[in-house]
């Protein structure tokens, strides 16, 4: 990385970048589609990373409960993976989750062994809450035969 890293909270002009970004994810079913409205009602729950200001990945941190959220749409641009921005952005996410009181941080991934060198563990996924299949899952184009491995960090 040549330029200046940093992580920061998105704000409504990013969307259209963010989307940008992770369209070919969503277009293989990697990374479930959120429209722009549904991105401007979460952007809090975004971090983005930049690099002299153009955005090269982000994450959201979507809270469930007052003890349990999800690591989701998690993604690094192609060229900047490998240079632990990804770890570095599930790192910000876990720091702020900690600060809101948070326990656990839940995570459904292809990346399984990412997530495992990030501290999180396999969990079976009849633990996931059930109001996350309903919200989340059943937008996915692979529901209801899921192939993503759960994995759980506690914080």
């Amino acid at each position: 990385m040549a330029g200046k890293l940093s992580f920061e909270k998105p704000t409504l002009n990013d969307i259209k970048a963010m989307q940008e970004l992770v369209r070919s994810e969503v277009e293989k079913g990697v990374i479930l589609f959120r429209d722009e409205n549904e991105m401007a009602n979460t952007i809090r729950s975004y971090t983005v990373a930049k690099e002299d200001g153009k955005i090269i990945g982000f994450g959201a941190l979507h809270i469930y409960s007052p003890v349990l959220a999800e690591v989701r749409s998690l993604i690094v641009k192609d060229g900047y993976q490998g240079k632990q921005i990804g770890s570095k952005l599930v790192s910000k996410l876990e720091e702020e989750g900690r600060a809101l009181g948070l326990k656990q941080m839940l995570t459904l991934t292809y990346k399984k062994e990412f997530f495992e060198k990030n501290g999180f563990v396999e969990i079976p996924k009849e633990n996931i809450p059930e109001h996350k299949i309903w919200a989340d899952c059943i937008k996915c184009k692979h529901f209801p035969i899921c192939n993503e491995i759960s994995l759980i960090k506690t914080i």
